[in-house]
């Protein structure tokens, strides 16, 4: 009897415990934005004006940040759906990034972008509109 009493003991024991979850991964604190906004363009942060480099043999304006976290500036032009010209300025980090397109005839546009080959950009705007940008 007291052995059937120990394995009924022992099964609720065994039921009862939980298992412990792991902890959740500390936070890292970084300067490095997730995404690139239109507005990160205008400016140069304390942080990032520490690694400010200027290379003329390639074709960025500036990159800022650490291996693996660059942020790289662009000059662009290109075209809209409607075959109008465009020329503007983007920061992207990765594939993707955002900035600003001039055109004669209308405001400036804020776009995101995204890298489809080497130099070679697609980008839109906010109403949707799409644009194809070469680096200049």
């Amino acid at each position: 009897m007291q052995k059937n009493y120990s394995i009924l003991f022992l099964l609720l024991f065994i039921f009862s415990c939980k298992r412990a979850s792991a902890p959740p991964p500390p936070e890292i604190n970084s300067f490095y934005k997730l995404t690139v906004t239109a507005d990160d363009r205008k400016t140069i942060t304390p942080e990032e004006a520490k690694t400010y480099h200027v290379n003329h043999t390639y074709q960025y304006e500036y990159r800022t940040g650490d291996p693996g976290h660059y942020e790289y500036n662009y000059d662009v032009k290109g075209i809209n759906s409607k075959g109008d010209s465009v020329r503007g300025n983007i920061n992207v980090q990765g594939k993707y990034g955002a900035g600003i397109l001039i055109a004669d005839t209308i405001p400036d546009i804020e776009i995101n972008t995204e890298w489809i080959s080497y130099g070679k950009l697609k980008a839109s705007d906010k109403e949707g509109n799409e644009y194809q940008l070469i680096v200049k």
